[in-house]
């Protein structure tokens, strides 16, 4: 049941990132800074284009990459994860949920990265006006998301322990 919540955030997640991006991308100038030194002047600058397709490549591999994955684990193409992960068990529903909410975590910060760049090469520059928190929330999220695995695998541990 999780999963399915997850699998909902996930396609959410992509919808969010590709307008969001797009909308970033308009909002570019033609050569983008991706590096700036203490007063504000660009010491590293890409093309427009080369920061998208370098983003869009970015994140389709981020996808591709966790998602084969569940994909074979849902299906139940791996023999060896056949018999860990049952069809029915909880464990695999929460191990499901939390692949698929980690790969929606992953476009969610791709975007909040891509907002940075848009920022940095914005007229006021980094004159963020409280904003700094959203660029501070990424590592946190995974940091979350990465102990919330570790509470997951403990429950079945102890499980398996008990059994």
């Amino acid at each position: 049941m999780y999963s399915r919540f997850a699998k909902v955030f996930y396609f959410l997640s992509i919808l969010f990132f590709i307008a969001g991006f797009l909308y970033i991308y308009a909002g570019l100038p033609e050569k983008v800074s991706y590096e700036v030194n203490e007063t504000g002047y660009p010491i590293k600058q890409i093309s427009r284009d080369a920061f998208f397709f370098i983003a869009i490549a970015a994140f389709v591999v981020l996808n591709l990459l966790v998602i084969v994955p569940a994909k074979l684990v849902e299906n139940q193409f791996i023999s060896r994860v056949r018999k860990l992960l049952v069809v029915g068990d909880p464990f695999r529903d929460q191990m499901l949920a939390w692949i698929y909410s980690f790969i929606g975590i992953i476009n969610i910060s791709l975007f909040i990265m891509a907002f940075y760049i848009l920022r940095i090469n914005s007229l006021n520059g980094m004159d963020s006006g409280g904003i700094d928190l959203i660029f501070y929330s990424v590592p946190l999220f995974f940091m979350v998301w990465i102990v919330t695995l570790f509470v997951i695998l403990g429950k079945k541990i102890k499980q398996i322990q008990s059994a």
